[in-house]
């Protein structure tokens, strides 16, 4: 539902670092929003509130930005596209939101999910993932929260490919060059008989 997930937001005004890290001190994190429109706002926002609305929209739902102007309130859909945070400690150093029209389609990675125990997993094969997510283009109420692939039937040395998995209802594959393999079970590396590595020892 478009507008489930609402974080509020400030606009701001200081720049650079200094003005970053007086930010993160009380609590607030940095951000921008932008748009394929030309539109570009500094923000700013609470770190708590991010958080939240993160753990459940993640980059593929929708986010109603509710922007303070003026005394009044202005309403931007976005994406959560690009998250920094600091490496030792994890916290959120910066936030960039990709604006979206609802009426128009976007691009976006989605995250694929094995389902099932695969045939070749059972006689002793290596389940491999290639790709962690796919490229679709649909509209952004139609984003789904991931892609759902049946492995079930995947004996050793098979794999399912891009073109091969059925995606949602009003969601297509973004132009591929190559149908590349999303993943597949490979067979287990064995081990040399003891024979062998005295053989490569001589």
């Amino acid at each position: 539902m478009v507008g489930e997930f609402v974080l509020e937001v400030e606009k701001r005004e200081g720049r650079g670092k200094g003005a970053a890290r007086k930010l993160r001190a009380k609590g607030l994190v940095p951000g921008i929003y932008y748009d394929n429109k030309g539109e570009n706002i500094p923000l700013f926002f609470k770190t708590s509130s991010f958080e939240k609305v993160y753990a459940k929209a993640h980059k593929t739902k929708i986010v109603a930005l509710k922007v303070k102007v003026n005394g009044g309130e202005e309403t931007r859909h976005a994406l959560i596209w690009d998250i920094q945070r600091d490496p030792v400690k994890n916290n959120v150093l910066h936030v960039d939101f990709l604006g979206v029209d609802l009426t128009e389609e976007v691009y976006v990675e989605v995250p694929v999910e094995p389902v099932g125990k695969a045939k070749g997993v059972e006689k002793g094969g290596i389940l491999n993932i290639y790709r962690e997510t796919i490229p679709v283009v649909c509209l952004p109420a139609s984003i789904p929260e991931k892609i759902e692939i049946d492995v079930t039937e995947l004996d050793i040395n098979d794999f399912i490919h891009v073109m091969d998995i059925k995606l949602p209802d009003g969601v297509k594959l973004d132009a591929v060059e190559d149908n590349f393999a999303v993943l597949g079970v490979e067979a287990p590396e064995v081990e040399e008989s003891e024979e062998e590595e005295k053989g490569a020892e001589s």
